[in-house]
């Protein structure tokens, strides 16, 4: 028993010792040791907090607030099979041939109005025979088309329903490269999906394969987007809608690190043009683009890579009224910076014929700046066969006959009918693509011509003329 107490006081005097050397060689208080240990955690803990608001930004609110307001839509379109009889019954009795067949489709859509109105894609709505909206409570409502924009694919939708959860407008202008935004929607069908990522471009631009005209400046960023996100929501951290998610580009037809959204300051035209006209009012300017850069200044000798180059000018536009001229290089269009074609289109889509725009370039170096009053499209046609003296008449437009054609007929003279609607030209019988020689035993050797003789006419003109396949034609007009 003494040897066990002789052992415990040894340790006990030895651990002493060892605090007392520890202490000479080592002279830090314990206490002092785990105060600063608990101050280095404390210190850890806020800076790691300060990290989290200065660096990460906080998504919830923005979730929270516009999930409820993305929409799941499912459309049906019926479309019809061609079925093979499987017995000489059902031949005779009709069972086989076209049958009906429904295919359904999703996508999403984005609450913009409390009182129903909604944005989607135009492609996850085309062909729709049956439009079904649920809204985030699960209540399930049918929706009108209001309207559809295939130039921009986007489309209106509206649903009998108030006092609903919106998104306001945010500005897509104001966007900027590296900026979080969060992308909300329904990806194969799985409602209220978010997932974040950072504005990797603006003004891309998607080669269309079918040549079709479209109008594309698209904000590109790497939030995960897949089928069925299509028509939902683009959002800032504020909670504001900044894009309509439209498009993915993948080899795979799944997300694979690139998505486009239609810019929300051309959505909000549309939108505001489909409630207030019935359809969407396009201004256009009239012009044929090509992007600058420095090869192409290097190669046009001109004096700056930036802008775009005006390659051509159409007849009767808006640009060639205002004075803009093919080799002017186009810099900025009401004060914001032009860079690339997809930009000048984005701008202008903004704009309803009628509007006036300032348009700054440079032509042959001098700075210059133009007032453009811009028209829409159909204008900017009728000024074009009007300038080159054409003239409607009775609801067909005459033109001059190309040389070709009057050649190939054996005519040396000839007034063409271009284009045939409503009107007695179609009542009389007359048919696109004949060719007017004699009004009243006349000849007519242009749309002019035709004008000045049925002014001489009292009560009634006898036509004569050509169609391409040679035959001779006759009709009678009374006015």
């Amino acid at each position: 028993m003494k040897k066990f107490w002789l052992v415990v006081l040894s340790l006990i005097a030895g651990g002493g010792i060892s605090l007392i050397l520890h202490k000479i060689i080592h002279p830090v208080d314990i206490e002092q040791v785990y105060s600063r240990s608990e101050e280095s955690q404390v210190s850890s803990a806020n800076l790691r907090n300060v990290s989290i608001s200065s660096e990460y930004p906080d998504f919830t609110y923005a979730a929270e607030e516009c999930v409820k307001a993305v929409v799941f839509v499912k459309v049906v379109k019926s479309s019809s099979r061609q079925d093979v009889p499987s017995s000489i019954f059902d031949y005779f009795f009709g069972f086989g041939g076209s049958l009906p067949r429904e295919q359904v489709g999703t996508g999403s859509g984005v609450i913009v109005t409390d009182d129903g109105y909604i944005v989607t894609n135009n492609h996850v709505i085309s062909g729709a025979t049956e439009i079904e909206v649920t809204i985030e409570d699960n209540k399930v409502y049918k929706a009108e088309l209001v309207g559809t924009d295939p130039a921009t694919d986007i489309a209106l939708l509206k649903i009998d329903a108030k006092n609903l959860p919106t998104i306001g407008y945010g500005d897509s202008d104001n966007l900027r490269l590296g900026e979080w935004v969060l992308a909300i929607g329904s990806p194969y069908g799985l409602t209220s999906t978010i997932t974040a990522g950072i504005v990797s471009a603006k003004g891309r631009q998607m080669p269309s394969y079918k040549q079709e005209f479209k109008i594309e400046s698209f904000i590109q960023t790497d939030a995960a987007v897949n089928p069925g996100n299509s028509g939902g929501a683009l959002v800032n951290i504020k909670g504001e809608l900044v894009g309509i998610n439209t498009a993915i580009y993948s080899e795979t037809g799944s997300y694979s690190g690139y998505s486009f959204a239609v810019p929300v300051n051309i959505v909000k035209k549309i939108v505001e043009d489909f409630k207030d006209y019935g359809g969407v009012q396009r201004a256009v300017l009239g012009i044929t683009m090509q992007n600058n850069s420095e090869d192409f200044k290097n190669k046009m000798k001109l004096s700056t890579h930036r802008g775009v180059y005006i390659s051509e000018v159409a007849t009767g536009s808006a640009a060639e009224i205002a004075g803009l001229k093919k080799g002017d290089v186009i810099l900025a269009i009401s004060g914001t910076e032009v860079k690339n074609g997809s930009s000048v289109q984005e701008i202008i889509t903004r704009y309803r014929p009628g509007d006036k725009i300032t348009v700054d370039i440079l032509r042959e170096d001098k700075p210059m700046s133009f007032q453009v009053t811009l028209i829409a499209k159909e204008t900017q046609q009728m000024n074009a066969y009007n300038m080159q003296g054409n003239v409607n008449l009775f609801g067909a437009l005459l033109v001059p006959a190309p040389k070709s054609e009057l050649e190939e007929l054996g005519l040396k003279w000839g007034v063409k009918v271009e284009k045939v609607e409503k009107g007695k030209i179609r009542n009389s019988g007359i048919k696109e693509g004949f060719i007017i020689t004699y009004i009243n035993n006349s000849r007519v050797a242009s749309p002019s011509d035709v004008s000045d003789q049925i002014k001489k006419a009292e009560r009634s003109i006898l036509i004569e003329g050509v169609y391409p396949d040679g035959n001779i034609y006759y009709y009678g007009i009374g006015i």
